[in-house]
């Protein structure tokens, strides 16, 4: 009887077995080797620091499929963002390593930004590109798109992780450098009027760290009112509207972005006109060379939407086998008074709400007003 026993259930498993139903569990990818430098376009993938890794992914055979999955889209840098992603797309040499590209934005909703990231890793896509909502929820998901072998590229708003590639620009330096600006051009401290970008997100922090970081340990006694314009005009415009008629006047303003909007709540509220440090909207900076003798004196700078185009362009060399760092650290476009050049840092003709630095030349990516405009902000 247990001899029968024993070869009755010997047979149910290799029945089982063969119907599949114990199955091995599914392979993991190995993810990148970590690699000497310098990264396969070093004058386009510069590290962030000494510190920082190169990676080096098993090559896949193209052409690729790759998603872009943004989060906020209502203001102008996003909606340009999107714009720029699709231009870049779309050039020759790039669409030919292409099969798809997926763009979905899902707004402040970090949960809903996690889904569409999920449905991209299942849908097989071989790349995805994230400007993330907030920089430290995304830890399950990351681990996903590492083990099915995703590659995952944030740019803008990163993510806090060594298992993706981050490429971004300094922008607690940024903050750095506006604060710098009223600390030079505001001798004797005062009040200032900071207006900030979307809660939550990296950018924000960091450029306000790097903003009250600078002003707190300049020696000077500072007044600041802080509010939110979500680097939009609109928003922002309201904000400083409300915060002039609550708080003001100011001695100096910061703006993270929406400063076209800034300005002309200045104008509107007769509010005097004083140092200001801002992004690069092409507005702002029309106003800067405008009104710089009249108190705006300006330090504008920022990084453009091209961001986006480099994002892409590291994804593609990296599923191509190519060395890439780990984390890729992009210039700054900067001009301050009295150096605005019209046709040059600020175009009249252009609309107020183009940013202008939109080009990174060492990584081969310039846009044309014209290449980005055409294109919709909608997802595809």
């Amino acid at each position: 009887m247990k001899t029968s026993s024993y070869l009755g259930r010997a047979s149910c498993l290799g029945i089982l077995l063969a119907a599949g139903m114990f199955s091995a569990p599914p392979a993991v990818a190995a993810g990148p080797e970590v690699v000497s430098g310098p990264a396969a376009e070093p004058e386009c993938f510069a590290p962030w620091s000494a510190d920082t890794k190169f990676l080096k992914y098993e090559a896949k055979q193209g052409p690729f499929r790759i998603a872009l999955a943004n989060g906020y889209i209502a203001n102008t840098w996003r909606i340009q963002m999107i714009q720029t992603a699709k231009a870049y797309a779309a050039q020759p040499d790039v669409a030919a390593k292409l099969k798809e590209f997926k763009v979905v934005s899902t707004g402040e909703d970090v949960p809903a930004q996690i889904s569409a990231i999920n449905n991209f890793i299942d849908s097989g896509y071989d790349a995805i590109v994230v400007n993330a909502q907030n920089p430290t929820a995304f830890g399950p998901v990351i681990k996903r798109a590492k083990e099915a072998g995703v590659i995952l590229v944030a740019f803008d708003n990163i993510l806090d992780t060594q298992d993706a590639i981050n490429v971004n620009v300094d922008q607690k330096g940024l903050g750095v450098l506006w604060a710098n600006w009223l600390i030079n051009n505001v001798p004797n401290g005062g009040k200032v009027l900071e207006v900030r970008g979307v809660a939550g997100t990296s950018v924000d922090t960091d450029r306000h760290n790097g903003v009250m970081e600078t002003l707190n340990a300049s020696g000077k006694t500072w007044d600041v009112t802080e509010v939110v314009g979500k680097w939009d005009d609109g928003v922002a415009q309201k904000a400083t509207a409300d915060a002039i008629a609550t708080n003001g006047p100011f001695d100096g303003i910061t703006g993270q972005g929406g400063d076209t909007g800034i300005v002309q709540a200045m104008i509107d509220a007769k509010h005097p006109f004083v140092p200001f440090g801002g992004e690069t909207e092409n507005g702002f900076r029309k106003f800067c060379a405008a009104h710089a003798d009249d108190g705006l004196k300006c330090s504008s700078a920022g990084t453009g939407p091209a961001q986006v185009a480099v994002a892409i362009k590291t994804a593609i060399a990296a599923l191509e086998g190519n060395v890439v760092p780990q984390s890729v650290k992009l210039p700054l476009a900067i001009v301050e008074h009295p150096n605005f050049k019209e046709g040059e840092d600020y175009f009249p003709d252009q609309s107020d709400n183009f940013f202008v630095g939109n080009s990174f030349p060492t990584c081969g990516i310039n846009f044309t007003a014209q290449e980005i405009m055409g294109q919709t902000q909608e997802n595809q």
